[in-house]
């Protein structure tokens, strides 16, 4: 805004004090505002405050307020978007990082078909999603997709452990050519 320009929503050259202030209240009044219930707030008859409104235009005044009030929440939605986003990168790396930890220490001959399961699947997930793939097709995805691994049989965990492996060695031929 250049030095010396005022707003709208701001007090106007020839503007007097009362009604500047009768503006205000009909500027905060908000979508339910009316000169009517400005005069009646104030103890004004409705023809001045009437007169007050047309001289000083208080209803495109009014407009340019509720863009910039709109402008201003829109900015502030956006910022705290951006804080919420940080904080929530901040919280991943912290949660990672005892993730990554805890792993280290597992011992994998301690785990549980289904919970090595789990970890491959995780694992393959995170990967495909850091270089940009969508969830995985083709040989691996079967209708157990998302299933509990715990409700499959001993049998079908096994089985599901070697498509697996498969899987994964197809995965690092591909990609050591």
């Amino acid at each position: 805004m250049a030095e010396g320009t005022v707003e709208p929503w701001e007090r106007q050259g020839g503007e007097s004090v009362p009604a500047f202030e009768a503006f205000a209240m009909y500027r905060d009044l908000g979508p339910a505002r009316s000169v009517t219930k400005v005069a009646r707030e104030l103890h004004k008859s409705r023809t001045l405050v009437g007169r007050w409104s047309r001289s000083f235009a208080w209803v495109t005044r009014t407009a340019a307020y509720d863009r910039e009030q709109d402008r201003v929440f829109l900015a502030e939605q956006a910022q705290a978007r951006r804080d919420v986003a940080r904080r929530h990168a901040k919280l991943a790396q912290a949660v990672q990082g005892k993730a990554v930890a805890r792993l280290q220490m597992l011992d994998p001959r301690e785990l549980s078909p289904s919970e090595l399961l789990r970890y491959i699947q995780v694992a393959s997930e995170i990967e495909r999603r850091a270089v940009g793939e969508g969830p995985v097709s083709g040989a691996v995805e079967d209708q157990d997709q998302g299933a509990d691994v715990a409700a499959l049989s001993d049998e079908e965990r096994r089985a599901r452990m070697e498509q697996l492996r498969r899987e994964l060695e197809r995965r690092l031929l591909e990609g050591s050519q």
